[in-house]
């Protein structure tokens, strides 16, 4: 990914990274979470959960730079929990946490939004785009939904395939100030965050085994050859992922946003 005309690398004048942003090591934060999925039909808010300490007390704030928005972003995200729409794959279930870079305070009703390609590259309203002829609603595998109290946003989807040029990853926006609207969508507020989220080649390389991303016959970009990933680690969006190809996964990580 050296050629910078290409849509999905970030540069100097990409009009979708606007803001500075933080992302939080994962480690002691992400054990204090709990794991469990949301009602997918019902929850547009991220129940509340017990635990020992909040996030403030085991997190250094640490900057990193925001990621490109990529070619395949689209307006007017469903507010749900479960975004996968009968999608094939190995079950995914995030759990990201929205704190304040300042104080590492949770933030509550944040809107973390995500999009992400399907087990065989195709973003939902770009469908052919990997070569792929399946059916195209413009809504699998996007959506978001408000934190809770403690910061935490747990949403259900599919472990992502991937597409000629680009590793594994998953897109994240996080917004503040949103309006729901009756067509289960959003409106307004403001745009904090602009990121990617990333898993560890050796989780990807087990996925790609395993049907349906087997089928997939595009040649796999890696973490290591990514040209947006840039070997950053957590500062990046690596995601702390646990689980396997027949249980499925967890994925957790914790985002500071700069809301000054």
């Amino acid at each position: 990914m050296t050629d910078n005309t290409n849509p999905h690398d970030p540069t100097p004048h990409d009009p979708h990274v606007r803001r500075r942003t933080v992302i939080l090591g994962t480690g002691a934060t992400a054990a204090a979470l709990t794991l469990g999925a949301v009602n997918a039909k019902d929850a547009v808010t991220a129940p509340d959960t017990a635990r020992a300490e909040p996030v403030a007390a085991a997190a250094v704030c640490t900057l990193t730079k925001e990621l490109t928005e990529g070619p395949y972003y689209l307006d007017g995200a469903l507010v749900r929990a479960d975004l996968t729409e009968d999608k094939p794959g190995i079950p995914l279930e995030l759990v990201l946490t929205v704190v304040d870079d300042a104080t590492c305070a949770p933030l509550n009703e944040a809107l973390v939004e995500l999009w992400h390609c399907d087990a065989l590259g195709e973003y939902s309203g770009f469908v052919g785009n990997n070569g792929h002829n399946e059916p195209d609603n413009g809504t699998f595998l996007r959506g978001g939904i408000l934190t809770g109290s403690d910061g935490t946003a747990r949403i259900s989807t599919i472990y992502p395939g991937w597409y000629r040029g680009r590793c594994v990853h998953i897109h994240v926006k996080v917004h503040t100030d949103v309006t729901l609207t009756s067509d289960g969508s959003f409106s307004g507020g403001e745009e904090l965050h602009t990121g990617q989220l990333f898993i560890a080649e050796s989780i990807t390389t087990a996925v790609a085994a395993v049907s349906p991303y087997s089928t997939n016959t595009v040649p796999r970009t890696t973490l290591a050859q990514d040209g947006i990933y840039g070997n950053g680690g957590a500062a990046a969006g690596l995601m702390t992922v646990t689980g396997s190809t027949t249980a499925g996964y967890t994925g957790s990580l914790t985002l500071g946003v700069d809301q000054s």
